[in-house]
């Protein structure tokens, strides 16, 4: 039973956090990363 009260309390948080980022209009979005190609040594000298 003590298992069960666990995971509701795991659910309560993760909905509260999920509620707090949706209605959180000041936050920043979370910068996406682009990937920069990079020069493989291999094929500047041609190996």
């Amino acid at each position: 039973m003590d298992y069960l009260k666990e995971i509701i309390e795991k659910l309560k948080e993760l909905a509260q956090k999920l509620i707090e980022t949706l209605l959180e209009p000041n936050k920043e979005p979370e910068i996406e990363l682009i990937p920069i190609p990079v020069n493989d040594p291999q094929d500047y000298y041609g190996n």
